[in-house]
């Protein structure tokens, strides 16, 4: 891959004119080699949402030929029913395995079913529709925030094109289901853009929302608190607006740390809580244990993709990619693998990490649109399908 093209002058986050990692790809802001974008932001939402219809129609397809009910798989089913739960009846419920492990739904965090709460009492619909109306209008406002943080890092066709790259993700599906993952990576979304304006108390507040949505809000926390640090170092000052953002920044997360702690009258009770489900922080050993357990082929072809996400990680910070992005991303991805939890679960934790796609965002924004439309439609297909298979077989984990 050639070098990427110097940095160009833009504005800090905290505010100060500095040169960052901007990875320019069309001439100028408005134009895609000789085709000029209509309403950049319109054509990547609408792009996103042509990728995400098609893997609902897909699955409406294959669940009428096999007799489901595809509806219910995205509303009704697995994690969805313990926030429509939570949603109706608050929290205090424990399910006992026949292992003896008790989950509770302490481990849900409570955006989510205060939405499905509020909107089922004010609109007629039940808590579990309610969820996915949440969950779609959310994946809309994320795409728009990728388009955003893509474009003001590298350009608006390539803005447009990291949108429509995570509604092509593998495990996409989830995002059209009542799942906090859309809701989750809207709000980081843009309180990353924020930062990137150093606009440092709308990002704070954003990330204390996020932190009532998803653990994986301990990464977004860490890209607000290195960003300032770094500036802190660099500038030998801080300014009040960033400080008072990096202190907003946790709220969110350490309030329902805080509130199961006291329901359970144990400072400690949250992460019990999560060992229970079997989402402790074990450093990776039980990704590794994994691994090792599987068949040499299936095994190596697990390595091999670890090895691309590796890789992938690497071209992010060779793009130069500003600090706060190049932080949150690392750090979901971190979360995401150190954990106990399940391994089929772990590429769908990973998908908040949207700037892992900046790169071949990038690199399709080079193509020609009459090439890298197929591209992209191939792909839209190709996670409809599997997205499909997943929701009518076995489910997310």
């Amino acid at each position: 891959m050639p070098d990427p093209p110097r940095p160009t002058g833009t504005t800090h986050p905290t505010g100060t004119p500095k040169t960052t990692g901007t990875l320019k790809t069309t001439g100028t802001p408005k134009t895609v080699g000789t085709t000029r974008l209509p309403r950049p932001a319109l054509l990547a939402v609408g792009g996103y949402a042509a990728t995400r219809l098609t893997g609902l129609a897909v699955l409406a397809l294959a669940a009428a030929v096999s007799g489901e009910d595809w509806l219910h798989r995205l509303r009704g089913r697995w994690d969805s029913v313990w926030y429509v739960r939570v949603a109706e009846n608050g929290y205090g419920y424990e399910a006992t395995l026949p292992t003896g492990a008790v989950h509770s739904d302490l481990a849900f965090f409570p955006l989510l079913p205060a939405l499905e709460r509020g909107l089922s009492a004010v609109l007629p619909l039940d808590a579990a529709t309610a969820g996915l109306l949440v969950s779609w209008t959310a994946s809309l406002a994320a795409a728009w925030g990728l388009y955003r943080c893509g474009a003001h890092i590298a350009g608006q066709r390539t803005g447009v094109l990291l949108a429509v790259l995570w509604g092509v993700y593998p495990t996409a599906f989830v995002q059209s289901m009542a799942y906090t993952e859309s809701l989750f990576t809207a709000l980081a979304a843009w309180s990353l853009y924020a930062v990137l304006r150093a606009r440092w108390i709308l990002a704070g507040l954003l990330c204390a929302v996020a932190g009532l949505t998803r653990p994986t809000a301990v990464a977004l926390i860490a890209a607000l608190g290195v960003t300032a640090l770094a500036a802190l170092v660099r500038d030998r000052r801080l300014p009040p607006r960033t400080a008072a953002g990096v202190l907003i920044a946790p709220l969110g997360w350490l309030g329902h740390v805080t509130y199961v702690g006291v329901r359970e009258d144990s400072p400690t009770a949250y992460f019990a809580v999560q060992a229970a489900w079997g989402n402790s922080i074990d450093g990776g050993l039980a990704l590794a244990r994994f691994i090792a357990g599987l068949p040499w082929p299936a095994a190596l072809g697990l390595t091999a993709a670890l090895v691309l996400l590796g890789g992938l990680v690497a071209l992010c910070v060779r793009q130069r990619q500003p600090l706060p992005l190049l932080v949150y991303t690392v750090g979901v991805v971190v979360v995401s693998l150190i954990g106990a939890a399940y391994f089929g679960s772990r590429p769908r934790l990973m998908m908040p990490a949207f700037g892992l796609l900046l790169p071949p965002a990038a690199a399709l924004a080079r193509l020609r649109p009459r090439t890298a439309v197929p591209v992209l439609a191939a792909l839209a297909l190709a996670s409809a399908a599997y997205g499909a298979f997943t929701l009518l077989g076995s489910g997310p984990p």
